[in-house]
Formats: structure tokens, sequence, C-alpha cells
């Protein structure tokens, strides 16, 4: 009776959490005028709900990223030896972490998301644009990462139902590229994933704690099979998948595999701000991010690279996706329940891990993107719901057709991100000193004295952002199909790298011989002043924190604002 109760209460709870995160409550910054330009998602996260120590960001950094195994083996699987895989797999998450824990420290000061820091960086409207490159690329990934969990449950399920469900007759044109055992599992990867729609960050540290334990014996249990099979032999001197190249085109191929990886992680990088918005302190989000993407998550990678050098040392085939091992070891022992179950569990722990990075890196941002591209009426909940949606719209088993494939999407839209996350930097870290005006965030008008720039556009901003990408372009073009010039293809090699870089010096450049608008309104202010002040952040307001009055000027950032601290 005890069991039954509990489990009534907890449905209860979680019917009217569905309500709750349902419901659109617009921000007390909102005047009544037909736009809306924030609601409780795009708020300044309350004091109650900050509550992820430093703690809950390194099991969630793990969680999420010590399952590259794919990161590492898919350079061997173009053609690049063992060592410079190695080097390419330290390489590009170093980059990644030290980019990712810099855009981190915005959000932990000023508790806002992505979508509320862009409109700091590039204007009222000119955000606009930005966060819909994000929202698509978030879309996509989320799509694929449903896929990979697909692709496990496609083992279990053969591990449990064997030529029941193997033999399944496929009623899907071939032509599709899935079948029907395919769309099955799809299908009930999307349905499991349904109750995590109506769940915030903040409720999910379980999760993710759940999901960093089990990213060990994945990624071990994977590695100690290869290595075990090869008896010992990693066969690096002689793997059979590291293609003959002369030097020049081993050098532009490890450029080409460096900025695919730092671009895979591009997504990433953005969306810290979503979770770094809940840290409990200021320094909670990037020591975590530092020490796991510098010197824990790349272990991954190379154990991913010894374990397909081993395999590929015994079997002569390049298996760079774990999915694909795994039905290896089924075809080797066929007539095994003891493999059986062993895979079953293996992939299971994959399955997981999956599912909790495609929720934090790829739903979570969506869900904070949608509530900004149309707040009146999209909460984060109703974002979830949308980008599930449409991982039916979108085919991610285009995607996987091979290892060159995987890495050509991963490159090309790099070219997009890298620009756009270095001028946010260099707005924050240089141009700013680290000050946010954080109620005009939310002044969607030319009365905003600080965001409204130039009709909304931060026009310094989109110049920088336009070089940065006009560079690559021809390259872009290039990974879409389009033939081009050899040089312009070397250009796309360079991808994220040329494009991260370019934007960041063009932009500061700009601000030194024709600063933008809100450059004046800086100075004199310290680093971070402004965060250090003795503020309450809630509802995308700020109030002074002084009992003694009703009215709390708002002197912040020089408006003429003024909230009644009774109306908050």
């Amino acid at each position: 009776m005890a069991a039954t109760s509990r489990v009534r209460q907890y449905a209860s709870n979680w019917t009217e959490q569905v309500k709750e995160d349902m419901q659109v409550e617009h921000s007390k910054n909102d005047d009544g005028n037909t736009r809306i330009w924030s609601n409780q998602d795009m708020d300044p996260t309350p004091p109650e709900k900050r509550t992820w120590a430093w703690h809950n960001y390194l099991l969630y950094f793990v969680a999420t990223g010590f399952n590259n195994w794919q990161g590492g083996s898919s350079v061997i699987g173009v053609g690049l030896g063992w060592k410079l895989a190695i080097a390419i797999a330290f390489l590009s998450t170093g980059i990644a972490g030290c980019v990712q824990a810099l855009n981190s420290k915005a959000a932990a000061r000023y508790h806002i998301g992505f979508p509320a820091l862009a409109r700091s960086v590039w204007g009222m409207w000119g955000s606009t644009f930005q966060v819909t490159v994000r929202a698509i690329l978030a879309a996509v990934w989320y799509a694929t990462k449903t896929f990979e969990a697909a692709s496990y449950l496609d083992i279990m399920m053969t591990c449990i139902f064997g030529h029941a469900y193997t033999d399944i007759p496929n009623h899907v044109p071939e032509s599709i590229g899935y079948t029907t055992r395919d769309f099955l599992c799809y299908f009930l990867v999307w349905l499991v994933a349904t109750p995590f729609l109506f769940r915030r960050p903040h409720q999910l540290r379980w999760f993710f704690t759940v999901s960093c334990v089990l990213s060990f014996p994945s990624i071990f249990g994977l590695f100690i099979y290869c290595i075990t099979l090869s008896k010992g032999s990693l066969g690096l001197n002689e793997n059979v998948g590291t293609q003959k190249l002369d030097k020049g085109a081993a050098a532009w191929l490890a450029i080409y595999s460096l900025t695919s990886s730092i671009s895979n992680g591009s997504t990433y990088i953005e969306s810290v701000s979503d979770i770094a918005r809940w840290a409990k302190t200021r320094n909670s989000v990037i020591i975590p991010t530092l020490f796991c993407n510098i010197l824990f998550n790349p272990m991954s990678a190379v154990l991913g690279i010894l374990g397909t050098s081993a395999l590929q040392s015994y079997s002569g085939q390049t298996l760079w996706k774990p999915w694909d091992v795994m039905g290896y070891m089924l075809e080797q022992h066929p007539g095994s329940s003891g493999v059986k179950f062993g895979v079953f569990l293996l992939a299971f722990t994959w399955a997981f891990q999956t599912l909790s990075q495609n929720i934090s890196s790829n739903m979570i941002p969506f869900g904070s993107d949608a509530s900004m591209l149309w707040p009146k009426h999209l909460t984060m909940t109703r974002g979830y719901i949308i980008v599930h949606l449409l991982a039916w719209v979108i085919c991610p088993w285009k995607i996987y057709v091979s290892a060159s494939t995987f890495l050509n999407f991963m490159g090309s839209y790099g070219i997009l991100m890298g620009p756009a996350v270095s001028i946010m930097l260099c707005e924050y870290w240089i141009v700013s000193r680290g000050n946010i005006f954080v109620p005009s965030i939310y002044i969607g008008s030319k009365t905003n004295p600080n965001y409204w720039y130039h009709g909304g556009w931060n026009v310094q901003a989109y110049c920088a952002w336009i070089t940065a990408v006009g560079i690559c372009l021809i390259g872009f073009i290039n990974k879409i199909g389009v033939s081009v010039p050899a040089a312009g293809e070397k250009l796309g090699y360079l991808g994220w790298l040329l494009t991260f870089f370019t934007g960041g010096i063009v932009y500061v450049a700009i601000n030194k011989v024709w600063p933008h608008p809100n450059v004046k309104n800086f100075q004199g202010l310290k680093w971070e002043e402004l965060a250090d002040r003795n503020v309450e952040q809630y509802n995308g307001v700020e109030v002074f924190d002084d009992e003694q009055r009703g009215v709390a000027e708002m002197t912040d950032f020089k408006t003429d604002v003024k909230v009644s601290a009774d109306s908050i």
C-alpha cells in the first residue's frame, strides 16, 4: 500500500509539473505591448533554482563527454594513423574545452542562458539569426543522437529476441536507407525520451549522475573486448585502415580532422550557457569543464582509437561505430547466451549515455532557443516537444553513410558557429569587460539604452561574422557537394579554426576604430562590476537588496527604469 501511495503521489507531482511547464508565464518586464520579449525561461534563473555545485558539473561533463569513442576512431576511418589520431583527440578536446570554459563564465555570473546572452552581443533583433542557427544545429543533432540510441537498442533487441527480431520482414523501400526493424527501434527510443520533455535542467542532476557512472563500463567494456580478441596486439604500425598518403595530403587531412572534431563539439561549446546558468557559485563550472575536456574526456577517444586499431589488426575490418563493434561481437559468438547478456548490458549503457547527451546538448538548447524566438507562446517545454517531433522530419541515417560523410557534416556547420562563439567571447571578456546590463536584455524598443545598437542589430558584430564566414564560404560550398578549386577546398579544411580566430580578431579591431554604441556605457566600470554589485537577479530585473526601501532604483546600468520591490 505504501508503495502504491508513493507511486500515485509521484504521478500526481509529475502531472502538476507538466501543467506548470506547459504554461507561459510572462515576465514582469513586459509592459502589455503586443511583442513579448521574455517569459519564465528567458528570465534570469531565480536563486532557489541555482542548485548545481562543482561536483554536479564534474559528473555532468563526464556523463556527456566520456563516450567519444567515435571521435577518435573515425579519424582512423578516413585513413590517418594512430599517432595523429591520438594527437588530434587531445588537441581538439583541449581547444574545445578551453573555449567552452570561457563561454560558461557569463552565464554562471549573470544566470542567463545563451539566447539572453546573444541579445547582449548581437542586438535585440540581430540575436534572432544566431539563435536560429544554433536551433537548427541542435535539431539535427537531436535526430542524429536519437538514431545512435536506436542503433544500440537494435543490438539489445537482437540479444533478447534473436531471430524472432532479426527476421522481421522489411516493408520499407531500400532507397530510404532504413528498414522496418530500424524504424521500430527509432520509435521506441523516441518514446522513451518523451517523459524527459517535462523536466527542467535543475531537475535532472540525478540523471546525469547515473549516466556518469555508466560511462566507465560502456567505454572500458568495449575496449577490453577489442584488446582480448586481438590477444593484446594493437597492430598500430601495420594498421590496415591507414592509407599511404604523401606528407602534404596527410597534413591537410589531419587539419581537416582537427577542425571537424572541434566542430563536433560546437553545439556543446554554445550550449554550456544553458547549463551554466544554474550554477550555485561563480566558479562552479569553469574548473570541472577544463579538467574533463583537457585531461579526462580525451581518454575515451584514445580508447576508441586503440580499440578500433586492435580490431582492425584481428579482423581486417574498420569498425569505428560502437554499435557495429557490438554487432561484430554477436556475429563471432552466435550461440553464446553469456555473450548476448554481456552485449546487452554494454548496449544499454551506451544507449543511456547517448540519451543523456541528447537531452543536455540538444534538447535543452533547442528549448531555450524556442523560448526566445517566440516567448509569447513558447516555453522550453514546448520547444522540447517541437524538436522531439522534428526528429522524424530529419533523416539522420543519411549522415552515417561513412566516416567521410560524418566528418563532412561536422566540419561544414562549424564555419558558421566558430565566429559566433569568438565574437561573443570577445564582447564579454574584452569589449564589455565582463559587464552585462541585464534589464536591457528585455527592452525591445529604441528606448533600450544598451542593446538596441543600430535598429536592434549590432552591425559591428555582423561585419566581423560575415568577414569570417566569407573567408571560408567557398569551403562550406564544397562540403555540400559543389566542386571548387583546390585552394577553396583547403580553406574549407581550416573551417572552425580559421573562422573562430578571424571573427574575434576582426570584431575587436572594428570596435577599436568604430566602437558600437554600448561601448561608452562600459567606461569607468571595472571587471564584472555589474555582477559584483549587491543585487538580486530575478524575473529579468535587478533589485538592490535593501529591505528599508520599497522602490529600488536601477542605477545599473545607466537606465532610467524604476521597479517597485513589492511587485516582484
